[in-house]
């Protein structure tokens, strides 16, 4: 996947464009529909003032959020979408400096490790997983994201799991 990245207001000791590459990388391996060389995704790290605009705008809520996700595909065009041709967009995020910060904190993580979680979440949403319509979705999203996560040696950001 070929990546554009903007990053403004987040810490500069860390590469969030090399972490956006390894999480997705590690995503790759148990969400293959995300793993096809055509596709592209623009990753904006940005304010929290950018995203609670965004997240106002466009879904109609007030206030920030730690990740934004705007898919372009279908899951069904994601899924039959050939390794051969031109360039594909799957969508949009933006992660919101502040509120990201402040969960790390309040998790007790690393920033870079809560932002890995974020991306993770964020490219899932893209390949048309969600959480918001039942449990049973929610504890399949998670599964991707604490297998995928794992493979970056990252702890389960969800509590004890098998």
């Amino acid at each position: 996947m070929d990546f554009d990245i903007d990053i403004d207001g987040w810490p500069a000791d860390v590469a969030w464009d090399a972490l956006t590459v390894r999480a997705h990388a590690a995503l790759c391996g148990v969400e293959p529909a995300l793993d096809n060389p055509r596709l592209t995704a623009s990753v904006l790290f940005t304010s929290d003032a950018d995203v609670h605009a965004l997240n106002k705008e466009w879904r109609g809520k007030d206030k920030p959020t730690n990740v934004l996700s705007f898919p372009m595909l279908e899951r069904g065009d994601l899924l039959d979408l050939a390794p051969e041709g031109l360039p594909e967009m799957l969508g949009d995020l933006a992660l919101a400096a502040g509120t990201c910060a402040r969960e790390a904190a309040d998790k007790g993580v690393p920033l870079e490790a809560h932002a890995a979680h974020l991306l993770i979440h964020g490219l899932l949403h893209l390949a048309g997983h969600d959480h918001v319509d039942s449990d049973t979705q929610a504890e399949a999203m998670e599964a991707l994201e604490i297998a995928a996560l794992a493979k970056l040696g990252i702890a389960d950001p969800y509590g004890d799991r098998n």
